[in-house]
């Protein structure tokens, strides 16, 4: 029947203008008090009543003055009191309440902020690791962390889990902006418990997941845990299979980008391997199904965990890591850098930036860029970074397939998807590895709406037994079903060689490329031309003289692009100074490009 906050007049209704605030103690009617607390009412407003209106302190005395009822009854109270056994009354009031739960609010919080102590902070610290928190600080623009579910706890109570309780459990979940432009996050935390996942861990991790998908924004995961919690047993592994749902519903509808900065290991490595891009920490982070100590009882194979799973493995041998860092800040830094290529969703253009570098730059340079001789090697990184805006390639998965390359640049300050074959490595062949790099690569481009240019310098698929055991043919096709598939504007170049079928694979004309350019020094036909004067000709039965005539003419035939360009297959020859100016004009034609498949 007390209030102890003063939030307006209930005896003048505000109707009166007071010195001071009216007295916080209002009268329930139909309650009976006794004189005493009466008497204490009455000497308060009396008290009080020197800083009310008139009217107000004339209400406030009428009120406080007890009815003979009230006494009688108060009296009759008091006499059976007396014999009553005296007990404490709580003496708090609301205010009072409300400090306590203010009070234990901020503890929690407190203890949620401060992860698993000083001590296991500390111990992150000597390992060249940030703490989640560190994590998302250096990551997300300042100020701009909004956190969800800081409070929640697991309900586990096995194996004394229920004495091991942390408000947050082992993630960080929220949201957060990178240069301006919302993302949702979640960071493990491997200072509470490992950053083992929990129902709850999962629960959290689902709920941005959730709320990406639903507001068409990003996802970037900073994973660095110890793998399912095993005392809660089937809950944590029904966690990991919550989350891979999640990741496959925003598969092509959000982009999803994970960071390994710790320990991924078992079921956890789904999560990141269905993820769009993957950047892993150098010497810190590691990956696998099956750890060094499994390994060794299975098989009696032993291995490190850098050898088994760590960044160099991964980056360089089973592709399974997209970039590498030498730190947690190097890799969260990279993690901008190529958000900034990304649009928001699948319905949204990715972001333009101002461009100083003008379409008219032309680049003198790529005259001299192809060797003489067909055999020679040289860089397609030399043709890449003089065509698209100065210093804004970014290559992905360099260090592995490294005959291909791909990559998102800007042309114009517009982001673009780079797929260039590399002459520098086994002559720009196409094999298994480079065949699936470069189509998740297209696959990912043509769902976010992101233009392809691609520059062609191929002289067909890698033969060998290997090849063809490991399946060339099925992880070849799917270069050419991601290509045949893209809807996006496709823009291709011709620098030199395009050979067989490589040469339809790598966004022909004939795969619906909406802009297809040639190289004077370019060269399109079945096969090179002393392959195909053997199957041509008995060269046996011709001296060395005249199979190098039938070479010639070979090449005077086929060595150059005129033959395709008279069949509509390239739609002009340019000269190689002119290539940026010339994509420049034809990316602003192809910008309102509107192409469905057939349902």
């Amino acid at each position: 029947f007390l209030t102890a906050s003063w939030t307006g007049c209930s005896i003048c209704r505000g109707s009166s203008t007071h010195l001071r605030p009216c007295p916080p103690f209002h009268l329930v009617p139909g309650r009976e008090f006794s004189d005493s607390f009466l008497d204490g009412m009455q000497h308060l407003s009396r008290a009080h009543a020197g800083g009310l209106s008139g009217s107000c302190a004339r209400r406030l005395l009428r009120i406080a003055s007890p009815p003979a009822a009230c006494t009688k009854t108060a009296a009759a109270a008091t006499t059976a009191s007396a014999t009553a056994p005296k007990m404490m009354r709580p003496m708090f009031t609301v205010e009072s309440r409300s400090a306590n739960f203010k009070k234990e609010l901020a503890t929690l919080r407190a203890k949620a902020m401060a992860g698993g102590g000083q001590k296991g902070i500390d111990k992150q610290h000597k390992g060249n690791k940030l703490t989640a928190r560190e994590r998302l600080e250096v990551l997300l623009d300042e100020g701009s962390f909004l956190e969800y579910d800081q409070l929640m706890e697991h309900r586990c109570t096995d194996f004394g889990m229920d004495k091991k309780k942390m408000p947050g459990d082992s993630v960080v979940t929220g949201q957060g902006e990178i240069d301006g432009r919302r993302v949702f996050v979640y960071s493990q935390d491997a200072t509470v418990n490992g950053g083992t996942l929990s129902e709850v861990h999962a629960k959290k991790i689902c709920k941005v997941l959730d709320k990406a998908v639903n507001t068409g924004t990003p996802i970037i995961g900073l994973n660095d845990s110890g793998g399912a919690r095993i005392q809660e047993g089937v809950d944590s592994l029904a966690g990991y299979a919550e989350i891979f749902q999640r990741n496959v519903l925003a598969s092509g509808v959000v982009p999803q980008l994970a960071v390994i900065m710790g320990a991924c290991a078992g079921g956890a490595v789904y999560s990141p391997a269905i993820m769009d891009f993957v950047v892993m920490v150098e010497d810190t982070s590691h990956m696998f199904i099956t750890g060094p100590a499994v390994l060794k009882t299975v098989t009696s194979e032993v291995v490190t965990m850098e050898e088994l799973g760590g960044a160099k493995t991964h980056s360089s041998i089973s592709g399974g890591a997209t970039l590498t860092c030498a730190n947690d800040i190097d890799a969260l830094l990279k993690v901008r850098e190529l958000f900034g290529y990304l649009p928001l969703s699948n319905k949204k253009l990715p972001p333009r930036r101002f461009a100083q570098d003008s379409r008219e730059r032309q680049a003198a340079s790529l005259e001299y860029v192809i060797p003489e001789k067909p055999n020679v090697a040289y860089r397609m990184h030399d043709v890449i970074e003089q065509v698209v805006d100065s210093e804004s390639f970014l290559e992905v998965q360099p260090t592995f397939a490294k005959n291909i390359i791909v990559g998102f640049a800007r042309l114009e300050g517009r982001s673009v998807g780079i797929v260039g074959n590399q002459p520098a490595y086994t002559a720009g062949c196409l094999d298994i590895n480079a065949s699936c790099k470069a189509a998740r690569f297209v696959r990912f481009c043509d769902a976010f709406s992101i233009p392809l240019i691609t520059f062609v310098d191929v002289p067909g698929f890698l033969p060998g037994k290997d090849q063809e055991h490991g399946g060339i043919m099925k992880h070849g096709a799917k270069l050419l079903y991601a290509f045949a598939e893209a809807t996006v504007p496709k823009l291709t170049v011709i620098t030199r060689k395009a050979y067989g079928g490589a040469y339809d694979v790598m966004a022909s004309k004939h795969l619906r490329g909406d802009i297809n350019l040639a190289w004077p020094s370019s060269e399109i036909a079945v096969m090179g031309a002393k392959g195909a004067v053997q199957v041509l000709y008995k060269t046996k039965d011709f001296t060395p003289e005249e199979v190098e005539h039938k070479i010639h003419d070979y090449e005077e035939l086929f060595a150059n692009p005129l033959c395709a360009a008279r069949r509509g297959f390239i739609d002009d020859i340019v000269e190689p100074r002119n290539t940026r100016k010339r994509l420049c004009q034809e990316l602003d034609t192809l910008f309102d490009k509107d192409l469905k498949n057939p349902w």
